[in-house]
């Protein structure tokens, strides 16, 4: 069984985290983006598949999503192409910013839109660059939307992720919309969980028995076909068979996870069958 957690449980912020907002994600309401860079390390692979989890999770399985792909910035190297994976964990609720990019950018555009207009807030979970928020914005102003800078807030764990944004995009986002800092998730005890574990075994996420088998088993797959090839960023972790989603610590802070401060406690509270 999963374990017994409520909404409530998750609405309060960690306090251990420093930034601190007039308002919590409303699952009733608010709208969570899942923007994804690909480009060139493989943690995103994880990042997705940890995710599958907590869409599954009981207190999760009606969140309001959509993830987008190919949301990187001018850092050099080559995407890694996870389709397959993308389909398995969000179904039709994707949209491919690498191929399509304006078309990524219309549909975005127009889920965004809509939830403003219902009264919700937009979260979203800045796994690589800003560079694709800054379009999304100037594209919902352009068509007659601007975004209210206290309706939507960008979440960003990483220092290299800012260094690879566009300079004049990142300034562009801080000034327009909500951003947050949260803490590194490639860190421990420094107020969120450390997501990258040098001994976790991911392999082991393929058993039958638990509930992300196929998208561990999609994921490894494509970890190993570009792991450090081509060029691409060789993660040391993922290169030796153990996990790396890091990025994961900005969903866990904006949905309000608790309880998951190292990669063995967030599959304990996440890896089991209903």
């Amino acid at each position: 069984m999963y374990s017994i957690f409520s909404i409530s449980a998750f609405s309060e912020i960690n306090p251990k985290i420093t930034p601190k907002l007039p308002y919590t994600f409303n699952i009733d309401k608010d709208l969570l983006l899942l923007n994804f860079d690909l480009k060139t390390d493989v943690d995103d692979v994880h990042t997705v598949t940890a995710l599958d989890l907590i869409l599954k999770s009981g207190p999760f399985k009606h969140l309001n999503y959509f993830a987008i792909s190919g949301t990187y910035g001018v850092q050099s190297g080559l995407y890694v192409p996870a389709n397959h994976l993308l389909d398995l964990v969000f179904k039709q609720n994707w949209t491919d910013a690498h191929m399509q990019r304006q078309q990524a950018i219309n549909d975005t555009s127009d889920r965004i839109a809509s939830n403003l207009a219902s009264g919700g807030h937009v979260w979203v979970m800045e796994a690589g660059q800003s560079d694709f928020t800054q379009q999304l914005m100037q594209h919902l102003a352009n068509s007659g939307n601007p975004v209210p800078k206290n309706k939507m807030v960008v979440v960003q764990h990483s220092d290299w992720n800012e260094k690879e944004t566009s300079q004049g995009a990142l300034a562009f986002v801080k000034q327009h919309i909500t951003y947050v800092k949260v803490p590194e998730g490639n860190a421990s005890a420094n107020g969120t969980p450390d997501f990258n574990n040098a001994q976790f075994k991911v392999k082991n996420l393929e058993n039958n028995q638990l509930p992300s088998a196929d998208a561990w088993h999609e994921a490894n797959k494509v970890s190993r076909q570009y792991k450090g090839t081509n060029g691409r960023y060789r993660n040391d972790a993922i290169d030796n068979g153990r996990a790396d989603f890091s990025d994961l610590v900005e969903v866990v802070w904006i949905l309000g996870i608790t309880d998951v401060d190292t990669v063995e406690a967030f599959f304990e509270k996440f890896n089991t069958k209903p």
